[in-house]
């Protein structure tokens, strides 16, 4: 689905940087009740998404300060945007680190997968965001150790310690 968005800033509350985004667009791309989604804005490569309620009855997407850098946005200026249902597991891409860890450790994989799904996203994101692939064994292999021994009850402050721990 096309559109075309102004990228500004909330003037109050949270000062997000974001691109409002039509309630009849939001409403057909996520009738499941999932507002997980793929955006491309211009030409750059696509992101995964969600719609983000503004608590006002409308929606938007929100793009942090690399996003911003990397395509070069200037806000309020208008940008094209193609948006479409995120149908990925987990609705953003997995490391292939952890991906390959999950499939050899199935007690940790069991343990991940009952977690809620932005809990899964969160861990998933904390394994993404070094450069080496070393790194990001290394943290998938934190997480998934931790939330062994926790039975999956998961407490951000306790898995920072173990990161500390393991260093």
């Amino acid at each position: 689905m096309k559109v075309n968005a102004v990228y500004e800033m909330f003037s109050e509350g949270l000062y997000v940087r974001h691109f409002k985004i039509p309630n009849k667009i939001v409403d057909k791309l996520s009738k499941d009740g999932k507002k997980r989604i793929l955006c491309t804005v211009a030409n750059h490569p696509y992101f995964h998404a969600a719609f983000m309620p503004d608590g006002k009855g409308g929606f938007y997407i929100m793009l942090n300060k690399e996003k911003e850098k990397n395509f070069k946005l200037v806000l309020g200026q208008s940008y094209k945007l193609s948006l479409e249902k995120d149908n990925s597991k987990y609705g953003m891409h997995l490391p292939e680190e952890f991906e390959e860890l999950l499939y050899q450790d199935p007690e940790g994989e069991a343990i991940f997968e009952t977690l809620t799904d932005g809990k899964k996203r969160n861990l998933i994101h904390l394994v993404a965001v070094p450069k080496t692939s070393k790194t990001r064994l290394k943290k998938a292999v934190v997480i998934l150790d931790y939330l062994k021994d926790v039975n999956g009850k998961l407490d951000f402050k306790e898995l920072m310690q173990a990161f500390k721990d393991n260093a």
